[in-house]
């Protein structure tokens, strides 16, 4: 049934996420994240035609302190929702400052945003981000020649066992652990 993608009939719907990591100062990285999500064809709400349209657009920006990967601020901005009590969740976020990026964040963000208001496109914008976090961070310290010095630490916590090829027992691991010692 989907081999031959002739189940592909008119796009009526997207939703998309971009994250993007920018340096801030030779301490700290911001990593954004947009969520847009379109309608693309015309629907009905309460009997009512609607055309195509934006439905959420939301932004997170975090505000990183790299030596560890705390969340020193955070930011939601809301520039297409589909209602205007959407704005009153902007706030919601604000209890992950603090929060490091480390095992065990996706349950805390969990457990925070279950304890206030809460916004379901937000948790998941968020948690998204979260590991694309890891990838600014590498890629903030690999800007510039150091050798690539990276603690035992950092590699068993964000490195090691999160993907087959960073597998503990694969080549790639090993090797890097080799340069290390």
């Amino acid at each position: 049934m989907l081999n031959d993608n002739s189940y592909k009939g008119k796009k009526i719907h997207t939703r998309n996420m971009e994250i993007s990591t920018y340096e801030y100062d030779e301490k700290h990285i911001v990593v954004e994240g947009k969520l847009k999500e379109d309608i693309l064809i015309p629907i009905y709400i309460s009997g009512k035609k609607r055309q195509p349209h934006t439905i959420h657009h939301m932004v997170i920006q975090m505000f990183i302190e790299c030596s560890s990967l705390t969340i020193k601020d955070i930011k939601v901005e809301m520039p297409g929702i589909p209602y205007d009590e959407c704005m009153e969740t902007t706030d919601s976020l604000d209890g992950v400052k603090g929060l490091k990026i480390a095992p065990g964040f996706t349950s805390k963000v969990i457990k925070i945003l279950g304890e206030n208001k809460r916004c379901l496109h937000l948790k998941t914008l968020l948690l998204a981000i979260a590991p694309t976090v890891m990838q600014g961070y590498w890629t903030f310290n690999a800007r510039k020649p150091r050798g690539g010095v990276v603690s035992p630490d950092v590699l068993d916590n964000y490195l090691i066992d999160t993907c087959w090829v960073w597998r503990k027992d694969g080549s790639r691991s090993k090797h890097l652990m080799k340069k290390i010692d």
